[in-house]
């Protein structure tokens, strides 16, 4: 039998390893947390540390500058229609529904400011106007003064067909943009390195043109859905006939945004 004071200094060691277990494993796990919060710190900085005047946009693809130069060509186009169309139709209804001339001024001063901002978009991207347009200026302001003609309910049918089709339209474009245009790399301006997305905040990992032009379309998307459901309160379903009146007028509009991308 081993003699007491062995087991004694048995139990000594024992608990002194044990202690020195523990204060590794502290040591261990306080590196550890160090380090993790060092590497969070560290994205954070990263995160904080870019913003517009210190980063650069890498160039855009052929295909997505030809894309951009469509939707600024076709929203043109296709505001100037809208304006047209209104034009046409307050000229019929302001003085025969005076209580109607509010609204529908409403509506086209809208429209004018939209196809005074793709105006301005289309001169300062020098993209080429549509080789149409005398035909979308007469025929838009035709249909806006023969609708309106025929009854102010007819020319809310007409309103709702072409909100419809435009507000369509502006959601595929935005769609693209958030979807296609991802992948625009971008850089240190001081070093050039390529930084991740995850360095960057959600305001700087997208160029301001593009975040500009996705927040422009977005609202006259909205403004357009604000006409659509103006009209509708105004009676455009008692229209007769109308769904004949609202999908001919639909099939006009989708006829001329396909023609206004590529001529």
């Amino acid at each position: 039998m081993a003699p007491a004071w062995h087991s004694m200094i048995y139990h000594e060691i024992l608990i002194h390893s044990q202690a020195m277990d523990k204060l590794l494993l502290r040591r261990g796990f306080a590196s550890s947390s160090r380090s993790l919060h060092k590497t969070v710190d560290k994205k954070a900085a990263a995160a904080k540390k870019y913003h517009g005047d210190n980063v650069k946009y890498g160039s855009l693809s052929r295909a997505q500058r030809a894309f951009l130069d469509r939707v600024v060509r076709v929203d043109q186009a296709g505001e100037l229609g809208a304006d047209y169309i209104y034009f046409g139709q307050y000229t019929v209804l302001a003085s025969k529904y005076p209580h109607l001339k509010p609204v529908l001024q409403h509506m086209w001063d809208q429209e004018i400011h939209h196809h005074n901002t793709f105006n301005k978009l289309q001169t300062e991207r020098r993209v080429r106007p549509s080789l149409l347009t005398p035909l979308w200026k007469a025929g838009a302001f035709g249909i806006g003064v023969s609708t309106a003609l025929i009854g102010k309910e007819a020319a809310m049918a007409c309103t709702v067909a072409v909100e419809t089709v435009i507000g369509g339209h502006y959601n595929q474009q935005l769609r693209v943009l958030m979807n296609q245009f991802n992948d625009v790399p971008v850089y240190d301006k001081e070093t050039g390195e390529k930084l991740k997305e995850a360095d960057l905040p959600r305001d700087v990992a997208t160029s301001s043109e593009l975040r500009e032009l996705k927040s422009l379309i977005s609202q006259f998307r909205d403004d357009e859905l604000e006409h659509l459901d103006t009209a509708i309160e105004h009676d455009a379903e008692k229209a007769v006939p109308y769904l004949l009146l609202t999908e001919v007028i639909k099939l006009v509009c989708r006829g001329a945004i396909w023609t206004a991308e590529r001529v």
